[in-house]
């Protein structure tokens, strides 16, 4: 995969032992989650105007697990675009590797505190600070998924 290939502009990744690249969504706007949630475009403006440095990638959203960290994020007309990079150094982000590279996990989410939300059919979130983004089997948004995968 390169930046090209996932349809994104962003630096190319320096080499690194073990490590893995991917691309994918962690949010897919204007659909309804596992969770009654609706995310609207602009809800992460905030996070991608500060850019991906503070956003940990975690292992199955646990703190204890980081696994390697985002590189690039941004909203298009489909959802929250991110490309992360797993840095193979710890046990959490082998797993992640193993897991990612033979496809049983392609799933993506997000922790969020919310900053705007309103209630109606479905709970519709439009203002939200971006916690961290993980790696995940069964994520709350089915159509969140990796999307392309390399080794680098």
């Amino acid at each position: 995969m390169s930046a090209v290939s996932a349809g994104l502009s962003c630096p190319p990744a320096p080499q690194g032992e073990g490590a893995i690249r991917f691309a994918g969504y962690a949010a897919i706007f204007d659909r309804v989650d596992r969770g009654g949630d609706v995310v609207r475009a602009g809800a992460f403006r905030r996070a991608v105007e500060a850019g991906p440095k503070g956003v940990p990638l975690l292992w199955q959203h646990d703190p204890a697990r980081p696994i390697g960290r985002i590189d690039y994020l941004a909203e298009d007309g489909h959802g929250l675009r991110v490309i992360g990079r797993l840095s193979g150094r710890s046990p959490a982000a082998r797993e992640a590797a193993a897991r990612i590279g033979d496809g049983s996990v392609r799933g993506l989410s997000f922790g969020y505190r919310v900053r705007g939300s309103a209630q109606r059919t479905n709970r519709e979130l439009f203002d939200l600070d971006l916690v961290e983004v993980s790696l995940v089997t069964f994520p709350m948004q089915p159509r969140a998924r990796v999307h392309a995968v390399e080794r680098i």
